[in-house]
């Protein structure tokens, strides 16, 4: 028997986050998740008068193609890929996983290849500034055990938090765009964070579900070469298959000049990707009430209650500073108390302490309780 809540999750991604019309295609790629799903997304997508094109993967198996990639032939699937990107109207990307470090030993040099011919020109360039989009995972026991839950506890989690209620989420959320979008100066302080920047004339985005699920989260990003100070990250970060955690970033005229993590060859070598790699393209903060405890997975942990999050690399489109990477890694701090706590400021105002916002226009975006 089907579990009732594939069919309310799939009218969220159909419905609400793609708002999928008859005679439009929509590409669905799945990584790993059951068939069974699939299915059922694939007919609520012809129910809506959409046109599913779908791709199923496999980690295990991208594994083996990464690993012994060359130029030409990634050259070749991307050239494929972005040709029918830029004909679709819709992408709802289904990532789940049996292993979350399944290409932790892919060789940077093969990772750097997929990002040139294929995240950049299919997905940076194409997917997310043309297509109605969204992204999201699956539930599986490898991020239960992340997550430090059982299984099913992990997977009621998750139906929860992705089933929000999104409408209200978009008008709570007005109040911190609007007061984003009409900032300047941006001072956020904390253990081992000391950062300065702005963001005058750089409009902000608010999240509700529309590209992300789960969501909660406004966004920005820096004038290029504001950036001054340093950045604590005190949330683990897995990419490209590694875990990085301890990571410190300090910064100059909007250049990260000096990084350090557990792994800190491998992260300068993610950050000497190209020119754009090392300066910042997005500023966010998150405030999904449900989502609490990091579980290195960044769709879930860039939304935590009380937390913002750095990004090295592109920035996109409708918040553009013009900065553009292969590389967009967000890192996640946390602000809470329970993780040594933080303040957001915004023009000389206090926005947000202790990952609480302290304004009374803001307070509706608070956990409750």
């Amino acid at each position: 028997m089907q579990d009732p809540r594939y069919k309310q999750l799939a009218d969220v991604i159909v419905g609400h986050s793609c708002k999928v019309q008859a005679g439009e295609k929509v590409i669905v790629e799945t990584f790993d998740i059951p068939e069974e799903f699939t299915a059922l997304l694939l007919r609520r997508i012809h129910e809506a008068g959409g046109h599913a094109l779908c791709h199923t993967r496999q980690n295990r198996v991208l594994r083996e193609l990464y690993m012994n990639a060359e130029d030409e032939q990634l050259a070749y699937i991307g050239k494929h890929e972005r040709q029918m990107m830029e004909e679709a109207q819709c992408y709802i990307g289904l990532r789940g996983t049996h292993n979350s470090t399944e290409l932790a030993d892919v060789p940077q040099e093969k990772m750097k290849l997929y990002q040139k011919h294929i995240l950049k020109p299919v997905h940076l360039e194409v997917r997310v500034p043309n297509t109605k989009w969204v992204v999201l995972r699956w539930p599986s026991a490898g991020m239960a055990q992340q997550a430090h839950m059982s299984t099913e506890s992990f997977e009621d989690f998750y139906f929860d938090v992705c089933t929000v209620d999104y409408a209200a989420m978009a008008e709570q959320m007005k109040p911190l765009e609007k007061r984003m979008t009409s900032a300047g100066d941006v001072h956020i302080k904390g253990p081992g964070t000391d950062l300065r920047f702005s963001v005058k004339d750089i409009p902000a985005v608010g999240c509700a579900g529309e590209y992300n699920i789960p969501d909660g989260e406004v966004f920005t990003a820096p004038v290029k070469d504001s950036v001054e100070g340093t950045l604590s990250v005190n949330t683990p970060s897995l990419y490209q298959g590694t875990v990085f955690d301890n990571i410190v970033l300090e910064f100059s005229a909007g250049k990260i000049v000096k990084a350090s993590a557990n792994h800190t060859d491998k992260i300068d070598s993610i950050l000497d990707s190209d020119e754009g790699a090392r300066y910042i393209g997005e500023f966010a903060i998150g405030f999904n009430p449900k989502v609490l405890e990091p579980m290195m997975d960044i769709l879930f942990d860039e939304k935590i209650a009380g937390s913002f999050h750095f990004t090295p690399g592109n920035a996109y489109d409708d918040a553009d500073n013009t900065n553009r990477s292969e590389v967009h890694w967000d890192l996640v701090t946390i602000q809470r108390p329970e993780y040594g706590g933080g303040e957001i400021w915004f023009d000389g105002e206090l926005i947000r302490k202790d990952g609480l916002f302290v304004t009374d226009d803001l307070a509706g975006l608070n956990p409750p309780g």
